[in-house]
């Protein structure tokens, strides 16, 4: 992969990893618009581009970082000290609030992982269809419409239970379909059971941290044990990392000024142009005759 296309997947990345329009599906689609043209790129569904894909989704972890490092900081020491304090008293009592929210989080991210392996081929297969990926992008954009109707929220920290981080988790899962966007899925669904607004988006940015961390290293395994040639390259993936790390920090800040206010449907006319776009055939995808 040329480097300058890995710097293009990067700022793309960066960019929509965190607005709710699915950053998977415009890469995906940039990759075919890439391949259309020309490009020497291996194919969007190749396990070494989902790799690729998901490399760039780690470098956008540090945007995470950044931005949510006060509460990052906090929520880990709470955590830690949680934990010490439930052991000494040897698994007696009540969970502490940030160690039991740590061990929810897990559940959420083993949710995930049981719904995306049972569908992982089927998921797989909707990265070489860009008519599909115009389906799911429509229906994100419903999701976020619908989001913006919502009356206040009431549940906080402490309301989060089994049933919530589960039905996050599964809603994370199913965004491993391009076209359904990771954070608007989480956030969404979050909402839907009644949680608050700031806890929607916190809880769902911690959340990819350890849900991408643990997808990018199992993709990485199946490409090892497949023996694939390394056409993409390291020094793609490292420009690919650092580009979405530095982009993605002004694109999270943007979509956490768009949450709080409750205006997240305004990327819902974005993504429904983008799938009439693709549905029409107006992006043409349609690789040129040599």
């Amino acid at each position: 992969m040329a480097l300058w296309i890995a710097a293009l997947l990067g700022v793309i990345q960066g960019i929509f990893m965190f607005l709710p329009v699915s950053s998977t599906a415009h890469m995906v689609l940039t990759e075919h618009w890439l391949i259309a043209r020309g490009e020497t790129l291996p194919p969007p569904e190749s396990p070494e581009m989902i790799l690729f894909a998901l490399v760039v989704h780690v470098g956008t972890l540090v945007s995470i970082a950044v931005v949510f490092w006060p509460s990052l900081w906090r929520f880990s020491g709470n955590a830690l000290g949680g934990a010490w304090e439930w052991a000494g008293r040897g698994g007696r009592g009540g969970l502490p609030l940030y160690w039991r929210l740590f061990c929810l989080g897990m559940f959420s991210v083993l949710c995930t992982g049981v719904l995306g392996l049972t569908l992982k081929a089927t998921f797989e297969h909707i990265f070489a269809s860009p008519m599909m990926i115009a389906g799911t992008l429509t229906l994100t954009g419903i999701l976020l419409w619908w989001t913006d109707r919502l009356p206040p929220r009431r549940r906080g920290l402490k309301g989060i239970n089994l049933k919530v981080a589960g039905v996050i988790g599964l809603a994370q899962g199913f965004a491993l379909m391009p076209g359904l966007s990771r954070s608007a899925m989480t956030i969404v669904f979050a909402l839907f059971t009644g949680l608050k607004r700031r806890w929607a988006a916190e809880y769902s940015f911690f959340l990819a941290i350890p849900t991408i961390c643990a997808a990018t290293l199992l993709q990485a395994i199946e490409v090892y044990r497949l023996g694939l040639p390394n056409t993409v390259g390291f020094s793609a993936l490292a420009v690919g990392f650092v580009v979405a790390a530095i982009v993605g920090i002004i694109s999270l800040k943007l979509v956490i000024y768009f949450l709080y206010r409750a205006r997240l449907k305004v990327f819902s006319f974005y993504v429904w142009a983008l799938a009439l776009g693709i549905a029409t055939g107006l992006i043409d995808l349609t690789p040129a005759l040599s």
